[in-house]
C-alpha cells in the first residue's frame, strides 16, 4: 500500500473530529462532516460517497489483506486497520470506532450529500454580492464620479446612499434566504449619531455581519470601516469601498497615522456624520493569533485571554481625540459579538455555505463627555473594556449562550420589523433585476460595452497610480478650497 507524507497525521485527525461530535450527540452532524471533508478532499473518495454500507476509497486508513486496488472496510468485515497507522490500541479503537459509528448512524450518505448540496448557497451568496458590487460600481457609482471635481458635498451625499443600497444586500441574503438570526442586547443606538464603534474581531467577516445590526438600529449610509489596504484592490467590493471613503490601513502605525489624520480631518471639515468601525485587536481570533497575543501578555505582565486578543490602543485613542477636536463625536459604542453555534471564521466558510445560525451583539454606549481626556487614561479605558469582554464572552460560551445574564434585555429597534423586511425584499429584487439588466445592456449595445471596459480600466489604473478614489477625493477637497487645509491643520 502506498504511503504519502502527512497521510498518517491526517488520518489520526479524522477520528478525533468524529469522536468529539459523538460525545455530545448520538448522530453525526453536518458541521462535523464539513470538517472531515477538508481532509478527505485529498483522498480518493468517489466510491466513498456512492455507497451506504461500505466505506471504499478510504485507503489511507484501512486496507484489505490480499486485495488489490482501493481498500474497503465493511461493517461485517473482521479485518482491522493497519497498525502502521493506528500504533496504539487507543488509536485503533478510535479508527475502528469512527468507521463503525459512521455506518451505524444510517444517515451518513444523506448527510454527506446534503453537505455537498448546500454549498450552492455559499457560491450564490458570493457571486450575488460580487455581481452587485461590480456592476453597481460601474453603472451606479461610475457616473457620479465627475461630481467629485465639481461639488464634494453632493458627491458625498449621493455616493453614501448608493453604497448603502448595496450594504442592504448581504443583510437581506443572510436573513431572508439563509435563515441567519440576529439578537441585539444592551444599550440602544441613537439613529445617525456620530460615534466610534469598537468591536472584538472574532472572525474575518464580523464587519459584514454588523450591517445586520446597523440596518435596524442606525443608518448604513453613515458607517465607515477601517480595513486592511489590500481589500481596496478587490474588483467591485474594493471599488465601492473607495467611493464610500472607507479608511484603508497597513496595520503599521508609522504608515497609517498620516492617512488617519487626513481622512478624519476631512470628515470633520465637511461635517460628515460617521460611525467609524475599528477593530482594536487588529486581526481575527485564531489559535496562532491568540498564542501571539498571550505571549505579548506574558512579557508585559498582563492577563492572558481566551476569547479575545489584547487590543492595540494607539489607533483608537488617536481617532477618538481627533474626532473630539473636530467636534464630530457623540459617543463610543462598545460592541461584543458572539456566535452561539457555528463560527464562520473566514470567507471560505461562507463560500462553502457555512453561515452562522445566530449572531449575538451586545451594545454598550458611552457618551463622548464621559470618556477620559488624557491619552493614557483613554488607553487604560480601552483595556478595561476588553477585560470586560473576556469575562462577558466566557459567561456567554460557558453558559446559556446568550447575553441575558448581563441584565440588559433585547434592544427595541428604531425601525419596525415590517419596514426591515420590506427593505430586505426590495434589496434582493432590485439587485437581481439590476445585475440582469446590466448584463443584457452590455450584450446588446456596443457603447455600453465600451463604457464597461473603460470603467474597469479606470478603476484599476486610478488605484495603482493615485492610491484609490478616497485619495483623489482628499486631493479634490484641497484643490477646491484653494489651500492645503488638511496639511496646515496637521502642522499646527
Amino acid at each position: 500500500m502506498m504511503f504519502y507524507p502527512g497521510i498518517e497525521t491526517l488520518a489520526k485527525t479524522i477520528p478525533v473530529l468524529f469522536m468529539q461530535s459523538l460525545k455530545s450527540q448520538s448522530d453525526i452532524t453536518v458541521q462535523t462532516l464539513y470538517e472531515l471533508s477538508n481532509h478527505l478532499l485529498y483522498f480518493w473518495i468517489g466510491h466513498f460517497v456512492s455507497t451506504g454500507d461500505a466505506i471504499c476509497g478510504f485507503w489511507p486508513l484501512v486496507n484489505y489483506n490480499g486485495r488489490s486496488g482501493k481498500g474497503c472496510w465493511h461493517k461485517n468485515s473482521t479485518h482491522k486497520p493497519r497498525e502502521q497507522f493506528w500504533r496504539s490500541k487507543e488509536e485503533q479503537l478510535h479508527g475502528a470506532g469512527l468507521l463503525e459509528a459512521v455506518l451505524q448512524t444510517g444517515r451518513f450518505r444523506e448527510l454527506w450529500l446534503s453537505r455537498i448540496m448546500v454549498s450552492w448557497k455559499g457560491i450564490y451568496f458570493i457571486l450575488f454580492l460580487f455581481a452587485g458590487s461590480f456592476f453597481g460600481s460601474i453603472f451606479m457609482l461610475g457616473p457620479i464620479l465627475p461630481l467629485m471635481f465639481i461639488n464634494l458635498s453632493w458627491y458625498r451625499w449621493i455616493s453614501s446612499r448608493l453604497v448603502a443600497t448595496w450594504l442592504t444586500l448581504p443583510v437581506a441574503l443572510l436573513e431572508t434566504m439563509f435563515g441567519v438570526r440576529v439578537v441585539i442586547t444592551g444599550d440602544a443606538f441613537v439613529p445617525g449619531e456620530r460615534s466610534v464603534i469598537i468591536m472584538n474581531h472574532r472572525t474575518r467577516v464580523d464587519w459584514m455581519f454588523l450591517w445586520n445590526c446597523l440596518m435596524r438600529y442606525s443608518y448604513l449610509r453613515v458607517e465607515k470601516i477601517c480595513l486592511k489596504s489590500s481589500l481596496k484592490s478587490v474588483p467591485g467590493f474594493g471599488w465601492a469601498m473607495q467611493v464610500a471613503a472607507f479608511i484603508f490601513i497597513h496595520r503599521k502605525w508609522k504608515d497609517d497615522k498620516s492617512h488617519f489624520e487626513d481622512m478624519i480631518d476631512y470628515f470633520c471639515a465637511i461635517h460628515e456624520p460617521l460611525q467609524l468601525l475599528i477593530f482594536p485587536e487588529g486581526t481575527d481570533l485564531t489559535e496562532n493569533n491568540k498564542a501571539r497575543s498571550n505571549d505579548f501578555a506574558e512579557k508585559n505582565g498582563l492577563q492572558k485571554y481566551e476569547y479575545v486578543l489584547h487590543p492595540r490602543t494607539t489607533g483608537f485613542t488617536f481617532v477618538v481625540d481627533r474626532l473630539r477636536e473636530g467636534k464630530n463625536l457623540d459617543a463610543v459604542h462598545d460592541i461584543t459579538v458572539a456566535y452561539p453555534y457555528n463560527i464562520p471564521q473566514t470567507e471560505k466558510h461562507l463560500l462553502l455555505g457555512d453561515f452562522p445560525k445566530e449572531i449575538h451583539f451586545h451594545v454598550q454606549r458611552y457618551p463622548a463627555d464621559s470618556l477620559p481626556t488624557s491619552k493614557e487614561d483613554l488607553q487604560l479605558w480601552c483595556h478595561r473594556r476588553w477585560e470586560e469582554k473576556e469575562e462577558r464572552l466566557r459567561s456567554f460560551y460557558q453558559g446559556e449562550k446568550n447575553f441575558h445574564f448581563t441584565g440588559q434585555s433585547t434592544v427595541p429597534p428604531c425601525k419596525s420589523e415590517l419596514r426591515v423586511l420590506v427593505v430586505k425584499l426590495l434589496s434582493i429584487v432590485y439587485w437581481a433585476l439590476f445585475c440582469s439588466a446590466m448584463c443584457l445592456l452590455i450584450y446588446l449595445y456596443s457603447p455600453v460595452r465600451w463604457y464597461f471596459i473603460i470603467s474597469i480600466v479606470f478603476f484599476v489604473l486610478q488605484e495603482r497610480i493615485f492610491g484609490g478614489l478616497e485619495i483623489i477625493e482628499l486631493a479634490c477637497y484641497r484643490f477646491l478650497h484653494k489651500h492645503p487645509h488638511l496639511n496646515s491643520k496637521k502642522n499646527e
